[in-house]
């Protein structure tokens, strides 16, 4: 399906919840004259624990939402969706899609020095392998040691992000980077950034850590500048919010991911 893109579109950015908040946040830093539409799949949170088929096809549905606001981008701030669904998307949607998963690479080949680069994620995310697969893709010669950190997302869900005991289980997951001196980490979920200060703290000083928002908001600012599609807007654009569950755990720990309070949050469905 194809639509009109025009420079004061909003912006699309999906997760399955709350993490792809930061990525949001992020956004916004980069694009501050940008609007946005945010859908977390709630009623099919976490992607983690479901096959490559529903998650291609609650993206389906998602995609199928956005186009009813004529977005010029989607962004999916998710990477078990960037790792499955990315590629199918592209080919059906004439529209700019961008995954956090390709620009993290892209970045962290640009800056390693010792060529040794680490990656934590979820359980899903780094049994998928999307990471090294994508180093290959991009004929990367990058050692790449990449772990899984499954308790990290309930820990900061439960607000226990800054904790003795994250720090306690965030030394245990990363004890084998400090060991294979790398020089850089890319963060694989985007739950994660909300315990960057815990995870840099148990690693080298030297380690530069990736954050998806950060990455992906600059190859999307380089696309609508290239494209002519920056906003124009001088008032600075809106955010709007729409879950596809009951929004209330979204709306209390929502503020802890985007920075703000959460307003204007919408309950729909996307059947």
């Amino acid at each position: 399906m194809i639509i009109k893109q025009t420079p004061n579109s909003p912006i699309g950015v999906f997760d399955s919840g709350l993490g792809g908040l930061t990525v949001l946040k992020s956004l916004e830093k980069i694009l501050p004259n940008e609007s946005f539409i945010y859908l977390g799949d709630t009623a099919n949170v976490p992607y983690g624990t479901k096959s490559a088929e529903m998650v291609i096809l609650y993206s389906d549905l998602i995609m199928n939402f956005f186009l009813k606001y004529e977005i010029k981008a989607v962004v999916i701030a998710c990477n078990r969706a960037s790792a499955v669904a990315f590629q199918h998307l592209k080919k059906i949607y004439d529209i700019p899609l961008f995954d956090v998963i390709t620009p993290s690479v892209e970045y962290s080949m640009k800056i390693t020095k010792t060529q040794k680069i680490g990656v934590i994620g979820t359980y899903s995310t780094i049994q998928s392998n999307a990471y090294k697969h994508m180093f290959r893709d991009m004929g990367d010669v990058c050692s790449v040691l990449e772990i899984s950190c499954p308790l990290f997302v309930p820990i900061i869900e439960e607000g226990w992000a800054d904790t003795s005991i994250a720090r306690e289980i965030a030394c245990i997951y990363l004890q084998e980077l400090q060991e294979k001196n790398i020089d850089t980490l890319i963060l694989g979920c985007t739950h994660y950034p909300i315990m960057a200060n815990i995870i840099q703290s148990v690693l080298p000083v030297h380690v530069q850590l990736i954050f998806s928002g950060e990455t992906v908001g600059q190859k999307l600012y380089h696309y609508l500048n290239e494209h002519k599609l920056v906003s124009t807007s001088t008032s600075g654009g809106y955010v709007k919010f729409y879950v596809s569950d009951f929004p209330q755990k979204f709306i209390e720990l929502g503020g802890r991911f985007f920075g703000r309070k959460l307003i204007d949050v919408t309950h729909i469905s996307l059947l």
